[in-house]
């Protein structure tokens, strides 16, 4: 019974642990009103919240993270059998036969995430009240922030799998609304749709799971399906089918193979949106959804090897991408495909990682919204030059930054005693620790994954900040770079103390996955490790090390032109991650093409096999009826003729019949 945590109702001492909200868990629906109710005034406040919207939009953020470590602490002074809080709202669907309650589940896997949100997100607030003042929609900027956060906060406190589909949903529009803020930008609007286009396709498969749930168990709550994963009462069969639905709805909001298109075309939108949705919302939803799912999952041997494949794919892809581009955001995008694979490898492990993907997605959570900021501020230093190869030098000019993205860049590679040493090597050895050929093949792919990381992230910071200066202090195209205000500054210098010690904090002693136990179960090791974990920490230094060391023979050590070299000087591989690896192509002629087809082939049939059918009905029975008036001239003699003459018709054809 290991796989039913607590909302089946057996924690990890076997006892019943889903308890009714009482005290100031009966106002855990703040958490979501604050933000909600901040995007509300800003909305429909119109012009008169011009001049205060930043703040309002602050504010509310930063109310509900302080009213979210209120009820955090509250819920660490409990004992571990009753640290998952339920409180029922009302009723939604109140229909026979399927009763569905609007509820908030708080408890530990939840509560991490609810500090997550609410914590970044307000850093990223406040950095944005700089990054946005002169901007003259910023009011509906930080109300559209505002619904992002409530959004989100709903998905990850909903007790029931179709309430948490409408937090899904609502990120989805959240999102769509700010990759498409600079709509006059026909890039930012096509981005947008895209977005909304491929996440459409996982929302299918979340929706399917959803319905296959209800057929199967009769309700849709957390604690109905739990239990009925613990009774045995859902066959492998359907128990695989809905995992490998969630899978598909997972894999579009967290950006991974083969819906990840989308994830780096979203950096059209402004930079502090590119660090909400990389670091504290969107594309950690997938993660949490698998990690929530535990005892579905747990139950099918099946869809985690499905998910560790997809793992895998995606660790390299976008590592191999992200090493050809050279706009600072899109690097950091990939970096995003990659180190969420990471965390999917680790939740695809089973209950040995479920634990682990959540440490690195916190982790993460940190230094990469540091790298957003920290980008979005030599972006604002360069006046909204992108393109790394027009940098270089700008330590100089921004130290601040320099300083604070150099450290999130230290974080992701993995250097010695900085969160992503902590976390992303204890997913490698994981890897590992399964066992046999795939435990070899993932544990590689993970290690191979380290050094490309090094890699490309080393290269995009020495084309940056290092090296020499690619720009020009006057002409047309001046560049005159300076460091952002310290209303941007400030949440970044934050963000770099979590780079630097979340990862130990979190993992050390075990303090975390202690924490996360009555909901994910216990991630304890099991059996000897396939290799040493100092030799294996040893290795994946050394293999970080010869990437780093490639990027800084080949950027800081040679001249670096100015303007990316043609397709034809670059060898098919680079010319391949720069077109996505041909991905975007691939789901254009296996999604998109078909679906225009039956679209088209629909509509033609619709006009000419229904309507076709309707209308031919239609004009036969008007040129009949048209005809038929004809006979209807008005006169006598034309009336007693037609008589006369059906009279000797019907005559001739009596003696025809008696004659025969």
């Amino acid at each position: 019974m290991s796989s039913v945590h607590a909302l089946a109702g057996v924690g990890a001492e076997g006892a019943t642990s889903v308890v009714g909200a009482t005290g100031a868990f009966n106002a855990t629906w703040l958490l979501l009103a604050l933000p909600l109710a901040g995007a509300a005034v800003l909305l429909l406040g119109g012009r008169r919240t011009d001049r205060t919207g930043h703040l309002i939009g602050t504010l509310a953020a930063a109310a509900s993270f302080v009213f979210g470590l209120v009820l955090f602490f509250t819920l660490h002074g409990r004992s571990s059998s009753g640290r998952e809080v339920s409180s029922n709202l009302f009723t939604w669907l109140p229909v026979n036969g399927l009763k569905v309650n609007v509820g908030l589940l708080f408890d530990p896997l939840s509560s991490v995430f609810v500090l997550l949100i609410t914590g970044v997100g307000t850093l990223i607030h406040i950095y944005s009240i700089g990054y946005m003042a002169h901007d003259p929609g910023r009011r509906r900027f930080f109300a559209y922030m505002n619904l992002f956060l409530a959004s989100m906060l709903l998905l990850v406190l909903a007790n029931d799998f179709l309430v948490t589909f409408v937090g899904w949903e609502m990120v989805g529009l959240s999102s769509y609304l700010l990759i498409k803020f600079w709509e006059y930008k026909p890039a930012a609007a096509t981005a947008a749709n895209k977005a909304f286009y491929v996440n459409r396709v996982g929302d299918v498969g979340f929706l399917i799971a959803i319905m296959l749930m209800f057929a199967t168990v009769g309700t849709t709550s957390f604690t109905g399906v739990f239990n009925a994963v613990a009774q045995h009462a859902i066959g492998y069969g359907t128990l695989t089918a809905i995992a490998l639905t969630l899978l598909l709805g997972a894999a579009s909001k967290s950006g991974q193979f083969p819906l990840q298109t989308w994830l780096p075309d979203a950096m059209e939108g402004p930079t502090p949106i590119s660090a909400l949705i990389h670091a504290a919302t969107m594309v950690t939803a997938g993660v949490y959804l698998i990690a929530r799912s535990n005892p579905i999952f747990t139950g099918s041997q099946a869809a985690r090897t499905v998910v560790l494949i997809v793992a895998a794919i995606t660790i390299l892809l976008g590592c191999v991408i992200g090493c050809a581009y050279d706009d600072i955001k899109k690097v950091l995008a990939y970096s995003t495909v990659s180190q969420i694979g990471y965390m999917f490898l680790a939740v695809g492990l089973g209950p040995a990682g479920y634990a682990l993907g959540i440490l690195h997605l916190l982790a993460h959570g940190f230094f990469k919204a540091g790298l957003f900021l920290g980008a979005g501020s030599v972006i604002h230093g360069m006046d909204d030059e992108q393109d790394a190869r027009r940098f270089g030098g700008l330590w100089r000019f921004m130290p601040v930054t320099w300083v604070t993205f150099g450290l999130g860049y230290l974080a992701i590679i993995g250097f010695p005693g900085l969160s992503g040493f902590f976390t992303k090597d204890k997913i490698i050895e994981a890897a590992f620790d399964k066992g046999g050929t795939s435990g070899w093949i993932l544990g590689c792919v993970a290690l191979l994954g380290a050094g490309l990381t090094a890699f490309y992230m080393s290269r995009i910071f020495l084309l940056t900040f290092h090296g020499e200066r690619r720009w020009s202090d006057s002409g047309p195209d001046a560049k005159h770079p300076h460091e952002s205000p310290t209303v941007m500054t400030a949440p970044m210098i934050v963000l770099a103390f979590g780079s630097v010690f979340a990862g130990g904090l979190l993992v050390l002693g075990g303090s975390l996955q202690h924490w996360l136990t009555p909901s994910i179960g216990r991630s304890a090791e099991v059996g000897a490790h396939t290799i040493n974990p100092a030799v294996l920490t040893v290795l994946t230094l050394v293999v970080a090390a010869g990437g780093f060391a490639g990027a800084y023979l080949r950027y800081q050590l040679r001249p670096v032109a100015a303007v990316a070299p043609a397709d034809s000087e670059v060898s098919p591989v680079t010319v391949a991650a720069r077109h996505d690896l041909f991905l975007n192509a691939f789901n254009e002629a296996v999604l998109m093409r078909p679906g225009q087809y039956l679209t088209r082939f629909l509509v033609w049939s619709e006009a000419v096999g229904i309507d076709g059918v309707v209308r031919g009905i239609a004009a036969g029975v008007g040129g009949l009826s048209g005809r038929m008036r004809r006979a209807q001239t008005g006169f006598v003699r034309t009336y007693a003729l037609s008589m006369l003459t059906g009279s000797v018709l019907l005559v001739g054809a009596l003696l025809l019949v008696k004659a025969s």
